[in-house]
Order: structure tokens, then C-alpha cells, then sequence
């Protein structure tokens, strides 16, 4: 073998491991992204650029209350009136496995996610009534909202039921404009990607995001 195809393979080599490198950070760890959607505003804004902590899907640790997550978006997601399930609201979504899986959650082509901050946690009772959110019969305090929103489903959804245990429930701060768990249910912890942890751009937005 050649000095020169030598020195092309070992360039090759290391570039497959930084690659792979690369992936396994992105998915065990963190990753940027940039906002695309409306549905947190005002607390986030399109194409502002954040910073993903990857680290609770590794540890498969739930979030908590008021963290702002990203998750896989469900298979399905609006119900027709019979197909509510108020006792059983979990989101649904495909099984995918071997090259589908990994194309999927590592290489992420194809795949779409949401950004909304958790509202319910498992065992607890939500209520979506009067325009407002209830959770064990107490009205949820929401200082992120803009002032006048109200918390309404349009068409068919959940409204009333208890979080099943591993799930949360979502929603956007941006109500009448948020695809969110009132239409598809409850988002499994294994679903889950990441929660927000600082906005990095614009510059004078930078810091944590609440």
C-alpha cells in the first residue's frame, strides 16, 4: 500500500469516527436548534437558536413542570370524537426498529418534532375548562401566558383525565396557535427528546429560557 492511499484512509477513519462522534453527542448529550414554529410565543420566537440538553432522554428522567421539551411528533395528530379516550390519553405513534429506528432518532432525516413547555405530570388530574387549566382541582397559575389567553380545545380533544404514569402533558404558551397535547394526548417519557436549556441567539436574548 502507497504512502498516499495510506494517509486518504487514515483521513477517511477519522472522519467516520468525528461523524459518529458527532451523532452520538447530538443524541446522548445535546444539540442547537433553531425555532420554526409560533406555537411558544411570546416566550420563544422563529428562528431564534437554543441550546438542547439531551442528557434527561439518556438518563430517561422525566422533566418537570414548566420545562420546555422537545418530542417526537405523535403518528396521529387529531381524533374524531369517537376516538377520544379520555381514559386512556396517550399520544400515538409508530414503532420503528433496526435501520428505520436509527435513521429516525439518530440521523434524524424525516423526523419532525414539537417544542412545548410540560404542564401535567403523571398522576395528576387535568382540567380544561372556563378557559383555563385545572390539575387536581386547582387552577395552574400561568405568568408566561400574554395577558387575554385562554386555554381552549378546538374540535375534539382531551380535556379531562389523569396523566398516565411515564407520560406528561404539553402544551404551547401560544394557545390558539399550538398543535399540542389536547388534540394527540399524553407524551411518553420514551418519546421525549430533550428539554430547552439556554437560547443562544439572538445575543441579547441569551440565557436561560423560562
Amino acid at each position: 500500500m502507497s504512502s498516499t492511499v495510506k494517509e486518504i484512509l487514515e483521513w477517511v477513519y477519522c472522519i467516520i469516527i468525528a461523524l459518529v462522534l458527532a451523532m452520538l453527542f447530538r443524541y446522548f448529550i445535546g444539540t442547537p436548534t433553531i425555532v420554526k414554529q409560533v406555537s411558544m410565543y411570546p416566550t420563544l420566537v422563529q428562528d431564534q437558536r437554543l441550546w438542547l440538553n439531551r442528557w434527561g432522554r439518556t438518563t430517561k428522567t422525566l422533566p418537570k413542570r414548566g420545562e420546555i421539551i422537545t418530542f417526537e411528533e405523535p403518528a396521529k395528530i387529531t381524533y374524531s370524537a369517537s376516538e377520544i379516550n379520555q381514559n386512556n390519553p396517550v399520544a400515538k405513534y409508530e414503532e420503528k426498529s433496526g435501520l428505520k429506528w436509527f435513521i429516525n432518532n439518530f440521523l434524524e432525516i424525516g423526523k419532525r418534532s414539537y417544542i412545548k413547555r410540560v404542564i401535567g405530570l403523571p398522576g395528576e388530574h387535568i382540567q380544561i375548562k372556563d378557559g383555563k387549566v385545572y390539575i387536581n382541582e386547582q387552577e395552574l397559575d400561568e405568568p408566561y401566558l400574554q395577558e387575554g389567553i385562554v386555554t381552549d380545545v378546538m374540535g375534539e380533544g382531551f380535556t379531562d383525565f389523569v396523566v398516565p404514569e411515564n407520560c406528561i402533558f404539553a402544551m404551547g404558551d401560544n394557545r390558539n396557535h399550538s398543535t399540542d397535547c389536547r388534540a394527540f394526548g399524553c407524551i411518553p417519557l420514551e418519546k421525549i427528546e430533550s428539554t430547552v436549556a439556554i437560547r443562544i441567539w439572538p445575543l441579547d436574548k441569551w440565557g436561560k429560557v423560562e
